[in-house]
């Protein structure tokens, strides 16, 4: 394997540094199964590498630092929210721009102002808080992707483009006056971290507008998005990843971001907008429930994080590295027996469990089995995106539909492993491949009616190990 250093060196170095945990197998064990065997139920101080989510995990810089020490935090009108709506602004070409807490609180905020009962709402991918906060504005949420994305092992370069035929026939079929909206997932993390093209995004603001259809954008990862674009589709090498991600945003009526994700900050998000009635609508219900509209929920030290993450995370040696370090984790994976749903994103890599425990069926959950013994093995934790997360279940939680694919997310948080830790994660995993029968399956103890995999419970078949 050969790995070039200058692509992969961070263009950073480390001033402050965190202890990590280290249990035994035995208290790893214990803990795991007090969590009801659920990743989320664990406490970060018994985890060795997090890789559950990048959202709000990343390491903040010393700019980013500095710049909180100046916040404002008057109620209104602060100086923090200018900047921060300013740096928006200049990104996005909005001319209407409200902060937010996250960007599921973003969610709730458009779909209940946009979205009305009994509409539907079309998109790439939805992924989970956004398949939930469309469910709870009465509306139906349709999945479009396009066909690429059912081969796992393709080059495809843009594998998270929506299905532009599926979407022009949802638009002019029966169902037509039901499309309240379409939003596209940049990049697609409910499809293995895969990017969305600019000629997709524009085709798509086309049919969109000749369909009188408002057309938003999920950008939480505009600037990783924006990178992919740049070193794969043709025409967009010489652009850089900012002037990328403004186009992307030019194409749309408007847009909601986790900031959380490319803000690289712990907190934040904003709504985008055209449309000023729409902006009054949304601005309302954001007072009602977040905070002012020049606060949002956020505090003016959090808001000067924010304007200083937007202007590095668009950094091309940043986005250089970063893509060049999951590359290269997707390569040790690789080597070391285990499929990753191909080719690799950035802030992501989606394992094929299924594959690597066939002896598992769906309603064993093995994406939910792998990650637990990646825990049990290593003290990492994960995500399982598969049938115990995507799949239908009657009321007594047997599964009746299951997912397309069985899969496990590891996120990698931003500039927070080095990639001595990711070896690491790599070595762990090819240990498990070595001998992928001991793994047992899992069953639902209990679990809630949205957004399952957060709060569930579960047991092993056998006993785990």
């Amino acid at each position: 394997m050969t790995v070039d250093a200058r692509k992969i060196l961070p263009p950073y170095r480390i001033k402050v540094v965190e202890p990590i945990a280290f249990l035994s197998a035995e208290e790893r064990r214990q803990a795991l199964a007090a969590a009801g065997y659920n990743p989320f139920n664990l406490r970060a101080d018994q985890i060795t590498i997090d890789l559950l989510s990048d959202s709000g995990t990343g390491a903040t810089s010393d700019a980013q630092e500095s710049a909180a020490a100046l916040g404002d935090e008057s109620y209104a009108g602060a100086r923090s929210w200018f900047r921060f709506h300013d740096e928006v602004h200049d990104l996005t070409g909005y001319p209407f721009i409200l902060p937010v807490h996250q960007g599921r609180a973003g969610e709730r905020v458009l779909f209940s102002s946009l979205l009305t009962a009994g509409q539907i709402c079309l998109s790439n991918t939805h992924f989970d808080t956004t398949h939930a906060n469309v469910e709870m504005a009465g509306a139906e949420p349709r999945d479009l992707p396009c066909r690429e994305a059912a081969d796992l092992d393709s080059a495809e370069p843009f594998k998270g483009n929506i299905d532009l035929d599926a979407l022009e026939r949802a638009l002019t079929g029966p169902d037509r006056d039901r499309v309240g909206l379409v939003l596209m997932t940049i990049s697609n993390n409910g499809l293995g971290a895969q990017p969305v093209s600019m000629a997709n995004l524009r085709a798509t603001s086309q049919l969109c507008r000749r369909y009188r259809v408002p057309f938003f954008l999920d950008a939480a990862r505009f600037a990783e998005n924006a990178w992919l674009v740049r070193e794969r589709e043709p025409g967009y090498r010489n652009w850089t990843p900012r002037r990328i991600a403004t186009r992307a945003f030019q194409y749309a009526d408007g847009c909601v971001v986790s900031l959380k994700k490319d803000g690289l900050a712990p907190v934040g998000g904003f709504i985008g907008l055209r449309d000023e009635q729409l902006h009054a609508t949304c601005e309302a219900n954001l007072i009602a429930t977040e905070g002012f509209s020049t606060y949002g929920g956020l505090a003016g030290r959090d808001l000067e994080r924010l304007a200083q993450g937007l202007r590095e995370v668009v950094d091309p040696a940043y986005l250089r590295a970063r893509a060049a370090s999951t590359a290269h984790l997707a390569e040790l994976i690789n080597d070391a027996g285990v499929d990753t749903v191909q080719p690799p994103g950035i802030h992501a890599l989606y394992l094929t469990a299924g594959r690597l425990l066939p002896h598992l069926s769906p309603a064993q959950f093995p994406g939910h089995s792998l990650g637990c013994q990646l825990y049990l093995d290593g003290g990492i934790r994960c995500a399982e995106l598969g049938s115990l997360y995507l799949g239908t279940m009657d009321d007594h939680h047997q599964l009746v539909t299951p997912a397309p694919f069985e899969l496990v997310r590891l996120a990698i948080p931003r500039r927070v492993y080095t990639d001595t830790h990711l070896q690491y994660v790599a070595a762990v995993l090819a240990d498990i491949a070595k001998n992928p029968e001991r793994i047992s399956g899992y069953r639902i103890v209990s679990a809630p009616r949205l957004l399952r995999h957060f709060k569930v419970r579960l047991e092993p078949t056998t006993r785990p190990g």
